[in-house]
C-alpha cells in the first residue's frame, strides 16, 4: 500500500508458451524464470498483495514454492493465443473481489519474461501513478539511435520512405539532433482498476517509468536467455 491506496500484483504465466515451449520455468541461472518476478513482487515496499495468475498446475506448485500466492487457477479459456492480457486481469479482479472480498485500487501486471526487473521499478512506478494521480503507468526504455525517418521500406530492391512526409534530406539526420524515441519494455503495467474493469487498459492520463537498457530485456527467443545470463553475471 502506497498513500492509503491498495495495490495488487498479477504475474501473468500461462503454461502453453508456443515460442518457447514452457518458457516461464525455463531455468535461467539456476532458477525457473518466473522465480525473479515473484522475488521482485515480494520485496515490494508498495504491493498490497500480488498473485501468479496461471492455468498451468505446474506453473502453480514452482510459483508456490518460490513464495508466491496462488489463490485460483485461470479458466482455459482464458489461457489461449488470442487471450487479452485485459481478460486475464479483469478476471482476476473479480475473482479476488468474490472469494475473498478484496478490491484494490490499481493492478500491476507483472510478467515473468521480464526478470531484470527490480522490487525497485516496481515501487517507482506506484509512487509516479498515485502521486500524480495517473490512470496507468508503463515503463519504458530509450530505443538507441532511432529516428522515425531512418525507418524505410524497400520496393523491388529500391529504398523508399516509409512514412510519407520523409525526404531525402534528412536521410543523414545527425545522431545527436535526434529526439529521444522510447518503446514500451514490458515490465512493468500499472493501471487504475476502475479503468481496467471499465475494459480500458490504459486510460486517459498514461506516464512513463523509463528504465535502462540493461533492466528492459524482455524474454521472447532463447537468445535472450543468454543475454539474460550476461546482464545478469555482470551486475553481480
Amino acid at each position: 500500500m502506497y498513500k492509503g491506496k491498495k495495490i495488487l500484483g498479477i504475474i501473468t504465466a500461462r503454461g502453453g508458451s508456443k515460442g518457447i515451449p514452457r518458457k516461464n520455468i525455463k531455468e535461467l541461472c539456476g532458477k525457473p524464470l518466473i522465480a525473479y518476478t515473484t522475488e521482485a513482487a515480494e520485496a515490494s515496499k508498495y504491493l498490497t498483495r500480488y498473485i501468479v495468475s496461471t492455468d498451468d498446475s505446474e506453473i502453480a506448485e514452482i510459483s508456490r514454492r518460490y513464495g508466491a500466492d496462488v489463490p485460483f487457477m485461470r479458466p482455459p479459456e482464458l489461457a489461449q493465443d488470442k487471450s487479452t492480457s485485459l481478460e486475464v486481469i479483469q478476471h482476476a479482479l473479480r475473482k479476488l473481489k468474490d472469494d475473498f472480498g478484496e478490491e484494490y485500487d490499481y493492478a500491476m501486471i507483472l510478467q515473468p519474461t521480464s526478470p531484470l526487473r527490480t522490487s525497485t521499478d516496481i515501487d517507482a512506478c506506484v509512487v509516479l501513478a498515485v502521486d500524480n494521480d495517473a490512470d496507468s503507468v508503463m515503463s519504458m526504455v530509450v530505443v538507441q539511435d532511432f529516428h522515425p525517418q531512418k525507418i524505410k521500406k524497400i520496393k523491388e530492391g529500391r529504398i523508399l520512405p516509409y512514412f510519407p512526409d520523409d525526404s531525402e534530406k534528412n536521410y543523414s539526420l545527425r545522431r545527436q539532433d535526434q529526439e529521444l524515441a522510447y518503446r514500451r519494455n514490458c515490465a512493468v503495467y500499472l493501471t487504475k482498476t476502475s479503468c481496467l474493469l471499465a475494459g480500458d487498459m490504459f486510460g486517459v492520463t498514461s506516464f512513463a517509468y523509463v528504465m535502462p537498457e540493461e533492466r528492459s530485456l524482455d524474454i521472447n527467443e532463447l537468445v535472450d536467455f543468454e543475454l539474460s545470463e550476461f546482464w545478469m553475471k555482470r551486475s553481480r
